[in-house]
């Protein structure tokens, strides 16, 4: 490969499409897993959440872990950990259930704040959001791959060799990015200390939530990013557990229509990202997709009984071109909003807020499926909010820096 960034973007890219796999096929086989377990459907909110906790507890404390080891021995170790993760469900109990959710929140922590560092050191700053934006394409990529795989694997074998596959899946690109790291993680601090002192003193956690203040810019950008979160969040959680209890669909067909939903979210990406380097507005992007993100899930949230599998597909696909689309564009804003030195700070700092979107939109979308007795109230609930975040965030980020 003639240019670095080009490597550095395989690398991102293959890893982030792998860690969400991983990630996603939890929702993907929630259906049966809940079940065999002894669950309410709706617990996989639960469970999501879980994941999401343990995304956040890495990137509170795992900052001097990813100086001293460097962004590719740290996606490596993330997709192991995953993958341990995934193996515990196997055990088939409730607390095992809890443990790898958790395992899988941490395993995907690293995912951001590395895939950050090394673009922001590779990437050409003239197509750096289109070049972040691909990076975080392989987030619905792995999630399209979920419910094309994991979903009909869990049908013909069961869901333990659906998890086994995914397992594998982080041990082989583990291996196939090791020959980069020489040069990807040059610039790792082999003297960081790793002494729980250190780790844990006052100072070194509050650097990413000092970072939040370089720029005026990254308060408003990082609420719009939580709200996001939160219907993101909740649309991968739900997606196929709402589908195959309200809309009378197959695991299969569910899986279908969540790859559909992830698929958009892959080219919309890259396309919205292309679109806001050629605007010169990535804030202002996100503000007027924000509104349209709210729309769609309307829309979908509006679809009736017996829709059928093309018009639930095209619907999901709607909803996920708009509502799963604004990472990368997100991610770059941070990365050009703050010095090269703080962008890893900066990016754990926002993504840890971020996260807790995630980890609070699906708690409170199952707890509003069990006190309404319905998910049409959940649905409109999580349309609304982004819109009225988007409204408040919309005066500071469309006028952009002063």
């Amino acid at each position: 490969m003639g240019q670095p960034w080009v490597a550095a973007l395989g690398a991102t890219l293959l890893m982030q499409a792998v860690a969400s796999f991983m990630m996603h096929s939890l929702p993907v086989i929630a259906p049966v897993l809940t079940g065999a377990v002894g669950l309410a459907p709706e617990a996989i909110g639960n469970l999501s959440s879980i994941n999401a906790f343990g995304t956040v507890l890495f990137l509170a404390f795992g900052g001097p872990v990813l100086a001293r080891l460097g962004p590719i021995r740290m996606l490596q170790a993330g997709a192991m950990l995953s993958a341990l993760g995934l193996l515990a469900i196997g055990l088939g109990t409730v607390p095992a259930l809890g443990i790898a959710a958790l395992l899988l929140g941490i395993g995907y922590g690293p995912t951001p704040p590395a895939g950050s560092r090394i673009l922001a050191a590779t990437a050409p700053a003239g197509h750096r959001t289109l070049i972040f934006s691909v990076k975080q394409a392989g987030a619905p990529l792995g999630g399209m791959l979920a419910g094309l795989i994991t979903a009909p694997v869990a049908s013909a074998f069961g869901w333990g060799a659906a998890l086994v596959v995914c397992a594998a899946a982080a041990f082989v690109s583990s291996a196939m990015i090791q020959p980069l790291r020489t040069t990807l993680d040059a610039e790792r601090d082999a003297q960081r200390s790793l002494h729980p002192r250190a780790m844990f003193s006052p100072a070194t956690l509050a650097l990413p939530y000092a970072a939040l203040w370089l720029s005026p810019l990254l308060p408003p950008l990082t609420l719009l990013a939580v709200s996001f979160a939160i219907v993101q969040g909740c649309l991968f959680s739900f997606t196929v557990t709402w589908l195959v209890e309200t809309r009378a669909m197959t695991l299969v067909q569910a899986g279908s229509a969540f790859a559909a939903m992830q698929g958009a979210g892959v080219a919309a990406r890259i396309a919205l990202g292309w679109l806001a380097d050629r605007t010169g507005s990535p804030s202002a992007n996100l503000v007027v997709q924000g509104f349209a993100a709210a729309a769609a899930v309307l829309v979908f949230a509006a679809m009736p009984v017996g829709a059928g599998l093309l018009l639930t597909s095209a619907l999901a696909a709607l909803a996920g071109f708009v509502a799963a689309s604004w990472n990368g564009i997100y991610l770059a804003e941070v990365a050009r909003l703050v010095p090269r030195d703080r962008v890893s700070d900066a990016t754990s700092g926002s993504t840890l807020f971020t996260f807790l979107g995630y980890v609070a939109g699906p708690a409170l979308f199952a707890l509003l499926v069990r006190l309404t007795g319905g998910w049409g109230v959940p649905m409109i609930a999580i349309a609304a909010q982004l819109a009225a975040v988007s409204a408040l965030v919309a005066p500071r980020l469309l006028r952009g820096p002063r």
